[in-house]
């Protein structure tokens, strides 16, 4: 006798952010004129998508990148931080944190694109620039189910949505029917 149990964990949610255009950035009091680039990243692990360096500069960077982030369920933010590439390294430019409850559950349906602007703060929190993005939550494909017959010497009938039993024998599990 065999129990079956089936449960469905998704640990993470695959977004697509399109980091759009950055607006009135300045390093050292002075308009950033090229070389800027953002990076997005998970507050939860590791996870992190860079865009290209904007080369021809102004300071409105434009990059127009799609990047795709698998986000982790418990993840509550993201980071979006502008960068200016400069002969000594990356400088940060400025930070935008981004609530997951701005683009994911409570009234905005799924693989719904939302366009949204975030003030960037630099390190010492002033106000630094304004960040444009667009943010689409990726549906996952529909799992597809299998049926395997299980082998029983009486012949017992299959209700959706009861609790299956054989004889003496009772499973701790319910009947499921999927159209197909």
């Amino acid at each position: 006798m065999s129990k079956f149990y089936s449960s469905i964990s998704i640990s993470s949610r695959t977004i697509e952010i399109t980091v759009l255009s950055a607006e009135n950035l300045k390093s050292n009091r002075r308009s950033i004129k090229k070389n800027a680039f953002a990076v997005v990243r998970s507050n939860v692990g590791n996870d992190f998508r860079t865009t290209v360096i904007d080369t021809d500069g102004g300071s409105n960077p434009k990059w127009n990148d799609k990047l795709v982030l698998d986000l982790p369920v418990q993840a509550p933010a993201l980071t979006v931080e502008v960068h200016c590439k400069t002969t000594t390294g990356n400088r940060l430019v400025g930070t935008a944190t981004v609530p997951v409850s701005d683009f994911f559950g409570g009234y905005v349906p799924e693989n719904y694109l939302q366009f949204l602007s975030y003030r960037l703060r630099d390190q010492r929190g002033d106000s630094n620039g304004i960040i444009n993005l667009s943010v689409r939550t990726k549906v996952p494909p529909a799992p597809v189910y299998s049926c395997s017959a299980a082998s029983a010497s009486s012949s017992a009938a299959t209700v959706v949505g009861v609790p299956l039993s054989v004889g003496k024998n009772i499973f701790s599990g319910v009947v499921t029917g999927l159209p197909v």
